[in-house]
């Protein structure tokens, strides 16, 4: 295994000229030719993969742990979608270009979407932070770059249309990465994909009617906010609004444990409230501020993040006809933290905030960080964000091949804005250059990767069949 904690460059780039920076990219090529990046097989040493997920396990609620193997085990995406902690362990056996960015660290597609700026905008970006770091900028591509292929492979592709489909991201993102690297800072730092800039960069190439459906699904988007997720998580019980109980995706605290035990939680969540505030803005504290705390329960997200503690906390205005819910999630050390340099944040919900903050283009107006200690009586770190806010997922299943391709041509955009923002934009332009061997390498790694993938998923399924691995399917 490749040590990548040494040698990361983290001097300021305003100390070279532009220049300097672009040379410094085209040198990394003497350290990591570009077509190098197309190749993948696995070490002798390979960790077992199940072992990986086995050792995450520990850390996670018992009673929702098969719940996780059990989406895991659904398909190949599926398998991908939880298996961030595997890729990160195959990436550090293979070197790397030395040229850092703050990584997403599980850039697959399913974790960009549409969300409301807080001008009320609906905007394209990444929107999952839970393992994010500095780090190598091409981890995060060739994490997007596989998932794309064992995404379009479920959907029945052929190979010429798998291999067109991760090309056009890595293009987006080469010729997104040379554009920002030549653009002044406070430029890139005020780009976002709206939609305006959509309709500009892909909408000739969409057509109208695809444009005319985009806009109708973001329509619908903005109806899924903090109003939707009150109707759809809570009812009236004793003339007071609660969460209902749909366990186990969502158990009221009352409904987890003894009446005293759940005070203590409360209590401890109120305790984390008032120093979660101090992490807000001062403006944002205020308003925080006007809303009382109401209920609280457990919830299950996601397919990697099943089993890792997650609250939704009910919040009440003016009246109950103001509510606000607020995800409170469970931030554990990234799954790259081990082959990289450790955080140098105090907490890890600190680690996910900060980054968010600095590679999404827009963040939630409430999002921040505090410690929590749980039922068990352990303090664990967890990170603060609305629970919905305009939220448009894509529809990877139904998604027409024609739009497939402007969605990866997005992904690839946002993803080279959030490096710009974090690191250098020239100097990662200059090392990938103009011409299109990068995007070559990335549709070659995809392919082998999703091959390996499609192994570690049967080594999944196999081990839940003969009892070696206890899973919980449809749930």
């Amino acid at each position: 295994m490749v040590d990548h904690r040494v040698g990361r460059d983290d001097g300021p780039m305003t100390q070279q000229t532009p220049e300097e920076r672009a040379a410094h990219g085209r040198q990394a090529r003497e350290l990591v030719p570009r077509s190098r990046h197309g190749e993948w097989a696995p070490p002798a040493d390979r960790t077992d993969p199940l072992d990986i997920l086995a050792l995450q396990a520990v850390t996670r609620v018992p009673d929702l742990v098969p719940i996780r193997y059990g989406r895991m085990a659904a398909s190949p995406f599926a398998f991908f979608r939880g298996a961030a902690a595997v890729m990160a362990a195959d990436l550090a056996h293979e070197e790397h270009s030395h040229l850092d960015v703050q990584l997403c660290a599980d850039a697959h597609l399913v974790n960009f979407g549409g969300f409301a700026s807080p001008e009320r905008d609906m905007i394209f970006d990444v929107n999952d932070f839970d393992e994010t770091i500095p780090g190598p900028f091409e981890w995060d591509l060739k994490r997007l770059a596989a998932s794309i292929e064992v995404a379009a492979r479920s959907r029945g592709f052929d190979e010429p249309l798998c291999r067109k489909l991760v090309g056009l991201s890595s293009k987006g993102y080469r010729e997104a990465i040379r554009d920002f690297g030549g653009m002044r800072h406070l430029d890139v730092w005020y780009l976002r994909l709206d939609a305006v800039t959509l309709i500009d960069r892909w909408g000739s190439e969409a057509g109208a009617p695809m444009i005319a459906g985009f806009q109708q699904r973001a329509e619908k988007a903005r109806g899924k906010d903090h109003l939707k997720a009150v109707a759809k998580l809570t009812e009236q019980r004793d003339g007071k609004l609660r969460f209902r109980a749909d366990p186990p995706l969502l158990t009221p605290i009352d409904d987890l444990v003894d009446a005293g035990d759940g005070a203590k939680t409360i209590d401890g969540l109120l305790g984390a409230l008032d120093a979660y505030r101090v992490t807000l803005a001062g403006d944002r504290q205020h308003l925080l501020s006007r809303y009382q705390f109401a209920d609280l329960a457990r919830k299950v997200v996601g397919v990697g993040s099943v089993g890792a503690r997650c609250w939704v906390a009910l919040f009440a205005g003016r009246d109950e006809g103001d509510p606000l819910v607020l995800q409170v999630k469970e931030a554990e050390h990234s799954v790259a933290e081990p082959f990289l340099q450790p955080s140098v944040y105090r907490t890890m919900g600190e680690r996910v905030v900060q980054g968010q903050r600095l590679v999404q283009s827009a963040s939630d107006i409430f999002l921040g960080w505090d410690t929590l200690v749980g039922i068990d009586g352990v303090q664990r770190d967890f990170y603060f964000r609305q629970m919905w806010d305009w939220k448009l997922s894509p529809d990877v299943e139904n998604m027409a091949p024609a739009m497939f391709e402007i969605y990866a041509q997005m992904c690839g955009w946002v993803l080279a804005l959030g490096h710009a923002r974090s690191g250098d934009a020239l100097a990662i332009g200059s090392y990938l250059g103009a011409g299109t061997r990068f995007d070559e390498a990335m549709c070659s790694f995809a392919s082998a990767y999703a091959d390996q993938n499609e192994l570690d998923h049967e080594a999944l399924k196999l081990a839940i069949a003969t009892n070696k691995v206890h899973a919980i399917s449809d749930v």
